[in-house]
């Protein structure tokens, strides 16, 4: 009974997002992953430093490794970074493509609800 429920919602949910243009729903999915504070300093850093992160980050940024991770996460889903394994440590950096590809939408959004300087709506 729970996991037809379950199924249920997340189709629910899921065909919301569906009624959307698909570049909508990409638009959605890059915001989401940029609408944290934490995670906007992070790519911050790593554009600012022009290096990758390794080992423990939790000195860098005022959070616990755990939190951390799951922003990192939470990035690499969105593919704003990417990583890999180097010994025991987790090397994160930059993907230059998905940030110029973020430019790039950021700014095509940006443009079509550009206002003229005199729109007033009362």
């Amino acid at each position: 009974m729970y996991v037809y429920v379950e199924i249920v919602i997340k189709k629910m949910v899921t065909a919301k997002t569906d009624l959307f243009e698909e570049e909508l729903q990409k638009r959605a999915n890059l915001f989401k992953a940029l609408a944290h504070p934490a995670r906007l300093q992070i790519l911050q850093h790593l554009a600012q430093s022009k290096t990758c992160l390794s080992g423990d980050i939790s000195d860098i940024f005022p959070l616990s490794r755990t939190t951390l991770n799951q922003h990192m996460h939470e990035l690499k889903e969105a593919g704003l970074i990417c990583c890999h394994e180097k010994g025991a440590k987790t090397i994160y950096c930059l993907n230059c493509k998905k940030v110029d590809e973020m430019i790039k939408m950021m700014t095509g959004f940006l443009s079509e609800i550009q206002l003229p300087k005199d729109f007033c709506c009362q």
